[in-house]
């Protein structure tokens, strides 16, 4: 008979995130669900918490499939940058304005990569800031500035 082993890493963040669905689908069921059609305060938050359980469940079947898998580097450039890039975004759109808001956050998530050259984060994050104007003011009539009170032509 074989033993069953788990990776300790995989099984206890899959614990938790069940964990922590199953406390939040709980605490939403208080709340007034409403039905696909007429969503009360309580049916997306119940949806969440059932994903999350799901994917918390899926983990923690996984990880008695996976035996010694070691940890990775914790990529700190990564959380470095990568975190504070819509922090940015939130302080600097209305002064800035949506368009250089943009470009400067994509900027600065993509030196989250090492391989990252500069004219090629230049390169992504000005198409990204075209592709989002266009979407969001022009393709869907957002109501916002693309250029702030700070750059003023």
């Amino acid at each position: 008979m074989k033993s069953i082993s788990f990776d300790t890493t995989n099984a206890l963040c899959g614990g938790i995130l069940t964990a922590v669905g199953l406390f939040f689908a709980w605490q939403s069921l208080r709340l007034d669900l409403g039905t696909a059609f007429r969503m009360g305060p309580g049916y997306f938050p119940l949806l969440l918490a059932g994903v999350l359980t799901l994917l918390g469940v899926v983990i923690l079947v996984q990880s008695t499939r996976v035996q010694g898998e070691p940890m990775g580097a914790i990529a700190v450039r990564g959380m470095f940058l990568i975190l504070p890039a819509p922090i940015f975004f939130g302080l600097t759109v209305r002064g800035l304005g949506f368009a250089p808001a943009i470009f400067f956050t994509a900027l600065i998530a993509c030196f989250a990569s090492h391989r990252m050259k500069p004219h090629w984060a230049i390169a992504i994050s000005l198409v990204l800031a075209v592709f989002s104007v266009a979407v969001f003011s022009y393709g869907l009539k957002l109501p916002f500035e693309r250029f702030g009170p700070w750059v003023r032509f």
